[in-house]
């Protein structure tokens, strides 16, 4: 049995990528440290309290996307497997090990904010085209809707985000300003 867990922390070190030799499956990992702080009254400021560490493994394309997307000192949240193994190293000295399993990992958005690009894969396009061939194009999808993402779309004749060059500008947040 395993229990699942969701950490928010820094990554501590760099995102290392591997692939395995024999099955070509993708591996990253990272260290991530974690820092319980509270508000001490009586010194009227945050103090730190203990900082544990966690040892992040993923697996398939979270593998690549972490590894293309994180950097050391970023904010994230951590959601996995927990494993905990004790050790002994042929000196004689042990310890013990606490690692994640991720299922998913993603920029703390409490402490800044992120682009999200999806990427699908060769397979997932391929069933869209054959959907769309099959049911004669998008049929049942308004018209200011992506058929693929399922993102609200502005009309091609009023659409801001293009300009005359065809360059493409930042999208326009209406009533809404961007926190950066």
């Amino acid at each position: 049995m395993s229990d699942n867990i969701t950490v928010r922390g820094l990554v501590a070190t760099d995102v290392r990528l591997n692939m395995a030799e024999n099955s070509g499956l993708q591996i990253a990992s990272f260290r991530l440290c974690s820092t319980d702080r509270r508000y001490d009254r009586d010194k009227g400021s945050w103090v730190d309290g203990q900082t544990n560490w966690y040892s992040v493994s993923m697996f398939r394309y979270l593998a690549a996307n972490a590894a293309f997307s994180l950097n050391k000192g970023d904010r994230v949240v951590v959601t996995g497997r927990l494993k905990v193994r004790p050790w002994t190293d042929a000196s004689g000295r042990s310890g013990t090990s606490v690692d994640i399993d991720a299922d998913s990992v993603g920029h703390d958005l409490a402490w800044g904010t992120a682009r999200f690009t999806r990427h699908t894969s060769e397979k997932d396009d391929q069933s869209r085209a054959a959907h769309d061939l099959s049911d004669g194009g998008s049929a049942g999808v308004p018209d200011d809707v992506d058929p693929f993402t399922g993102e609200m779309t502005e009309p091609e004749a009023t659409s801001p985000d293009v300009s005359a060059e065809g360059a493409a500008k930042e999208p326009v947040l209406a009533g809404a300003e961007a926190p950066f």
